[in-house]
């Protein structure tokens, strides 16, 4: 047994689903795929072999500037060396919330966390808290926003979650106001607040986010943006200065700090300081974390700021995005498969779409493509752009693709199964295993 298969024996042997997060599990992945990663640099991760594959997953889109990238790995080592976590507010604290909130100017206040999950329930709290109102109206196509009840307990996934928790959760569509404005109608005075991505693959048409806005001012509800995904990568200001749109709370995460865990709750400042202990209101329980504010991660947020302005980090992933969509579709027409292989999306975090030979969505061929990438040195279980993907990392990326439909082409014809070997990758959401 070489060592990727002893490790990946042990990662089930000791951890639930062999890995702390079930979009790296070996179920979202085809069986080529290396099942634990030793390192990454730039953009590459080497298994525990010492095989290397050209990375577009970039620690589930956490990385954006690139793997071990030398001014933030040694801002953060600065911090563990001052400490890393001290008995009362440290320095660095507060320098990173002095950042951000001159940074974002509908960030008035901030509070730091370690992972999405916390943030977007906090800010729910904060809503029910400063509007007295209990229901949230939550976007049902964006996939996902904290494993706390009030969400997955709306999944197919709802073991172990009271429906008491998910009863205050309602749903509505993307860029389909009515459907929004008919939760407002059916519970009249009674919803806290809106939470929705601003943007996914789909964007926002004729002044959605505006009109999802003017109905939260309408009828007395908070509108949260989570910019776990868009944060960092749309604009420096995120998706909210793209699309001109100033949210009354917002979430952050990912990109921060290019792969160290802080997370982000920001917004208007009467709504951040109910959960402080200078005003006067009946007392909040917002967020009380003793790792939240972790120095080396608030160490690395600092120092990644400076570079996403020093090396324009975001125009230089607008730029690969588009040479990476652009060369994708080029050779999938010229392949003469582009009704069945396409890539979409926005060019700062594009998605790509797979299907069989009846234009149907095909997780199977999804499987197919991601398989023929690993063997032609690319780990491409979605994309996730970076800094650190330039010319000739798009340039491979592109020669892996021709190889890789190449073999998709043939699937078409011949069917899947022949191709692919062992079983399709699997969605996280799910009733059985």
């Amino acid at each position: 047994m070489g060592a990727n298969q002893d490790y990946q024996k042990k990662a089930h042997q000791y951890i639930p689903a062999g890995a702390h997060t079930y979009s790296r599990a070996d179920d979202s992945y085809p069986l080529n795929a290396p099942p634990v990663l030793a390192r990454g640099k730039g953009a590459n991760v080497w298994d525990m072999e010492g095989n290397r594959f050209l990375d577009f997953g970039m620690a589930l889109r956490a990385v954006t500037v690139g793997y071990d990238f030398e001014r933030i790995s040694q801002a953060a080592i600065a911090q563990i060396h001052k400490g890393n976590n001290l008995t009362r507010a440290s320095q660095i604290e507060i320098e990173a919330a002095e950042t951000i909130c001159n940074l974002i100017p509908w960030v008035e206040m901030v509070k730091f966390a370690k992972n999405g999950s916390n943030v977007t329930t906090a800010a729910l709290k904060l809503a029910r808290a400063y509007t007295g109102k209990r229901f949230i109206a939550k976007c049902a196509q964006h996939p996902f926003f904290s494993f706390d009840d009030w969400f997955i307990g709306k999944t197919i996934m709802d073991r172990g979650t009271p429906s008491e928790h998910t009863s205050l959760t309602l749903d509505f569509n993307y860029n389909d106001i009515e459907s929004l404005a008919a939760l407002f109608a059916s519970h009249p005075g009674d919803i806290a607040a809106v939470i929705l991505e601003p943007a996914t693959t789909d964007e926002p048409a004729d002044n959605f986010l505006q009109k999802v806005k003017a109905l939260c001012q309408a009828n007395g509800a908070l509108l949260i943006l989570d910019e776990m995904i868009t944060g960092f990568r749309w604009h420096l200001q995120g998706a909210c200065k793209y699309y001109n749109i100033e949210p009354d709370l917002v979430t952050y995460g990912k990109g921060m700090a290019n792969g160290f865990s802080v997370a982000a709750i920001g917004g208007r400042r009467e709504i951040m300081d109910l959960g402080g202990i200078n005003n006067l209101d009946e007392r909040v329980f917002l967020l009380s974390t003793t790792h939240g504010a972790e120095m080396c991660g608030l160490g690395a947020f600092v120092e990644t700021m400076k570079v996403y302005q020093e090396f324009d980090v975001i125009g230089s992933i607008w730029r690969s995005g588009a040479a990476l969509m652009k060369g994708m579709n080029g050779i999938a027409r010229e392949l003469g498969i582009a009704e069945y292989f396409s890539f979409v999306g926005v060019p700062c975090s594009p998605n790509f779409l797979t299907k069989d030979s009846k234009g149907e969505m095909s997780l199977a061929f999804r499987t197919l493509f991601v398989q023929e990438m690993v063997k032609n040195g690319v780990l491409m279980p979605w994309i996730a752009l970076s800094y650190s993907h330039g010319e000739a990392e798009i340039s491979f990326a592109l020669e892996a693709t021709r190889k890789s439909l190449t073999i998709y082409r043939q699937a078409l014809a011949d069917g899947v199964e022949c191709y692919l070997e062992g079983r399709a990758i699997k969605p996280v959401f799910r009733k059985f295993n």
